[in-house]
């Protein structure tokens, strides 16, 4: 049986994408998180589709998530990025939670950015910060290559180093020649919708994780099995689960990403346009 968010499915909404873009074939695929989308304001000869335009996309419903997919040049390169994403918690397969990453492919890019709002666990991360995403824990019950495996995947991916350490190094570097503070550290992908409790994030701690989201994991897990390289950062939104004594809202996770948006962006721009460094 097909699967409605495989390799073919990817393959067809290419296809239409291509029909709005042109023959413009992405270098990078971005996925911009929780308040992140503003990214998208900073790409030329941009073409929007709206994500109900696209064959397989369901409509973005989470606030801070606009919901569609633009295509240009950034930094002189050419990207495909989409203004929100797909979560497990709306109810998505995790299939289609990583489906545009298929979609991104497809259309010749071999590079995936991911972004997100995460929690802090880490006693040095606090709201604002940004964090380079070194290794993740999946947590969140699932894995998207469950089922038959599709043409060009890899049925069992190598995750020993899921987020490519050449990638990386030239996040630091830009963060660096900028003046932008990033940290590092290992993301945490619960399913969500519920924030964490005290206790989770006291265990998520002793599991390993610096941050916790929602989010990304599975869209790694399936750039990893196509064969694309992998970075990914986590804008800091709030301390996790009343570590600061305060309630975690999802008004002050997006208030906390637009602020932190314009060094966010920096980095990312100059990220893409020293991209012909990473080996």
């Amino acid at each position: 049986m097909t699967s409605p968010y495989g390799a073919a499915a990817a393959q067809r909404s290419a296809a239409a994408v291509r029909e709005r873009i042109g023959d413009a074939v992405p270098d990078v695929g971005i996925v911009l998180g929780s308040g992140l989308g503003g990214l998208a304001s900073d790409i030329e000869n941009a073409v929007h589709m709206p994500f109900s335009e696209v064959p397989g996309f369901p409509r973005a419903t989470v606030q801070g998530h606009n919901g569609t997919l633009v295509s240009g040049t950034l930094s002189g390169r050419n990207v495909v990025a989409l203004a929100g994403r797909f979560h497990m918690y709306e109810g998505h397969p995790p299939q289609l939670a990583a489906f545009p990453v298929r979609v991104m492919h497809a259309l010749g890019a071999t590079i995936y950015f991911a972004s997100n709002a995460a929690g802090g666990i880490r006693g040095d991360l606090v709201a604002g910060d940004l964090m380079i995403i070194g290794d993740h824990l999946n947590l969140s019950s699932t894995n998207p290559l469950t089922g038959p495996v599709e043409e060009g995947d890899q049925r069992f991916p190598d995750m020993t180093a899921p987020y490519d350490s050449g990638l990386r190094a030239i996040l630091r570097a830009c963060a660096e020649k900028l003046g932008i503070a990033v940290k590092e550290g290992v993301y945490a992908c619960l399913p969500g919708p519920s924030f964490e409790t005290p206790s989770e994030v006291r265990m998520l701690a002793q599991l390993g994780a610096d941050a916790v989201g929602m989010s990304t994991v599975p869209e790694v897990i399936v750039a990893r099995a196509i064969g694309m390289r992998v970075a990914g950062m986590s804008c800091i939104a709030n301390a996790a689960a009343k570590l600061d004594g305060k309630a975690v809202l999802h008004a002050d996770v997006l208030d906390v990403t637009t602020r932190s948006a314009s060094g966010f962006q920096s980095l990312v721009r100059a990220f893409v346009a020293e991209l012909s460094r990473a080996k």
